[in-house]
């Protein structure tokens, strides 16, 4: 009797990761470090939070001694916000950047990233998320506009495309062969863009950019 193996679920995760104003010097080397290491940067933006807006964001350390420092030294200066991809983004980036103490990094993980660009506890040169649900908020607070979801590939992309994708595809290309527009194309995109069953919530978040050289 031949036995069928399903197809493992193996599923792209998003964790978010920070420059943080003491490394931002080296964010090229970062970048490529985190590259060389299997992760794909899906987005990324430089900016410059206000005390407030880094009130925000560590507000789950809110109480302790150290957070009028934490948010007056990430206010200090410009940040890289990325999102990172790749299976178990959240751990292998964790791993990657060490203790979060640089100087406990640098006699117990010297290879990691906050050993090499880091100077002590609060100047730690880069942030990571704890799990899934901080990474979701983190990524939200940053990328206000993005979905953050496991990225399903193999069968379970073939099950999401079924299930979520085609049936609105395939109700927008009956329209428009109904309508017949002289620009298909772009009727077509603006009637997804109307007809979406799955749009994102975005928040109301501002964040100030750095401005542009």
């Amino acid at each position: 009797m031949e036995i069928c193996m399903s197809e493992p679920q193996i599923y792209v995760e998003r964790t978010l990761a920070l420059i943080k104003p003491d490394a931002i010097h080296k964010a090229e080397e970062i970048e490529d470090i985190i590259l060389r290491s299997g992760f794909s940067i899906v987005q990324k933006r430089k900016l410059h939070l206000s005390p407030e807006q880094c009130s925000d964001f560590y507000a789950d350390q809110f109480g302790k001694m150290f957070f009028p420092s934490l948010t007056a030294f990430m206010s200090s200066g410009p940040i890289i916000a990325m999102t990172l991809a790749r299976h178990k983004a959240i751990s292998y980036w964790k791993e990657l950047l060490g203790p979060t103490n640089s100087m406990k990094a640098k006699e117990t993980h010297p290879d990691s990233l906050r050993a090499i660009y880091g100077a002590d506890d609060l100047r730690n040169a880069l942030h990571g998320s704890n799990c899934f649900s901080s990474a979701e908020r983190e990524i939200r607070f940053m990328f206000p506009e993005v979905i953050i979801e496991p990225i399903p590939v193999g069968q379970a992309a073939k099950d999401y495309l079924s299930l979520f994708v085609n049936p609105t595809l395939l109700a927008g290309l009956t329209e428009l062969c109904k309508q017949k527009p002289a620009d298909p194309i772009t009727w077509l995109a603006k009637w997804l863009l109307k007809n979406n069953p799955n749009k994102p919530e975005v928040l109301n978040k501002m964040i100030v950019e750095e401005p542009q050289e």
